[in-house]
């Protein structure tokens, strides 16, 4: 028993021996800093550290101060890419990384020159395509910010709070003065805000910055026109006129609101109904009944179903009814029960009809009943 036991032993240390020796798996460190073309620290970058012998991957993240660093890197020769938000800033190849501490530092700036002077590109020409590098990078930054603004200003307006509006788009005017949008809405948010002043000079300096705001916006807008045309440019600098007109209107720039509201519609043609709409609804405001109705019939040329048109132009026509002085029976104005009936037509139910209906009834018209009702099918017989 004892000779049986003493052989397996044997046996036991012999495929020990014949076992290959294990070894700790050899690492290395890696660290460095990452700056941009500015010498400022690239934050949240990440590195791809790709290894070319066995296509392993190690990723790692720079801190604020633009720094990396870790620990256990398997050695080989590795593919290092730098990128932030998807972007791709800077790659080295064929970077070797031993069992010691090996320092890999990214600048943007330096790596910038290096492949200028392998390209053949001259200093000069180096440093008109970093200048313009660093107007392109200030300008994704500054819209970025201005689009801040903007989300948080039209957030404000939709809930009422004008005064968050206006603190918010003076700031973004003052960010940046040449955009012609900002103005345009520091414009909505001054004219909106107007109403809720209980302070007459306050109320009525709302209305005046309204109208300083969208002819900014509109003078800005001619500019980037004449330098840089686009598709909608027309379609937008038209709503900017027509913002002016109701402007104007309310401090009492009634010749210069018509000729807003002029200009919008000869910009924009398809838009034109709504503007002349508007502009009739200032007219008629200021009682100039006979303008307005003509502004009216603008609007009725440009979109013949504009139904309100012809409410508000019957409206004006009920004002100038006169009396029979022996009957007493109301001579209305011609052109009145052609008006309201035509309203009727396009909206049987619509937010007017009652009145409508009323008005007709005080003229003595006829008032067609059959509008928003189907016609029966003929029986057969």
């Amino acid at each position: 028993m004892k000779q049986r036991l003493l052989m397996l032993m044997l046996v036991v240390m012999v495929a020990a021996l014949c076992l290959p020796p294990v070894f700790a798996q050899a690492t290395g460190t890696v660290k460095g800093v990452c700056k941009d073309m500015e010498g400022k620290p690239i934050a949240g970058a990440n590195l791809e550290w790709l290894n070319t012998d066995n296509g392993r991957k190690y990723n790692l993240k720079t801190n604020k101060k633009g720094e990396y660093f870790s620990l256990g890197i398997e050695i080989g020769k590795y593919k290092v890419t730098l990128t932030q938000d998807g972007k791709q800033l800077d790659q080295v190849s064929n970077f070797p990384v031993g069992g010691d501490e090996v320092t890999l530092d990214f600048d943007l700036k330096k790596s910038q020159v290096e492949a200028a002077q392998q390209k053949g590109i001259t200093p000069e020409q180096l440093k008109q395509m970093q200048e313009q590098q660093a107007k392109a990078a200030k300008e994704t930054n500054t819209v970025k910010a201005l689009n801040e603004k903007l989300a948080v200003a039209n957030q404000a307006m939709q809930t009422g709070d004008f005064e968050t509006a206006v603190n918010t788009l003076n700031e973004a005017t003052q960010m940046d003065p040449t955009r012609d949008l900002l103005w345009a809405r520091l414009g909505d948010a001054h004219l909106s805000s107007a109403p809720k002043q209980t302070d007459p000079a306050e109320k009525a300096k709302r209305y005046s910055d309204a109208v300083s705001d969208y002819q900014k916006a509109i003078d800005l807008k001619k500019q980037s026109m004449a330098a840089s045309p686009k598709p909608d440019d027309a379609k937008n600098l038209a709503a900017y006129y027509n913002n002016l007109g109701q402007a104007e209107a309310r401090t009492g720039q009634l010749e210069e609101s018509v000729k807003a509201y002029d200009q919008a519609a000869a910009l924009n043609p398809p838009g034109a109904a709504q503007y002349y709409y508007n502009q009739g609804a200032v007219l008629t405001n200021s009682g100039k009944v006979d303008e307005a109705n003509a502004a009216f019939d603008k609007s009725i040329a440009a979109d013949p179903n504009k139904a309100e048109a012809y409410y508000q132009k019957g409206v004006n026509l009920i004002n100038k009814a006169t009396t029979d002085p022996k009957t007493g029976k109301v001579i209305p104005a011609p052109g009145t029960a052609e008006a309201l009936n035509k309203y009727l037509e396009l909206q049987p139910t619509g937010q007017f009809a009652e009145g409508a209906k009323g008005m007709l009834q005080y003229i003595g018209s006829s008032i067609e009943t059959s509008y928003g009702s189907k016609k029966k099918a003929p029986t057969k017989k």
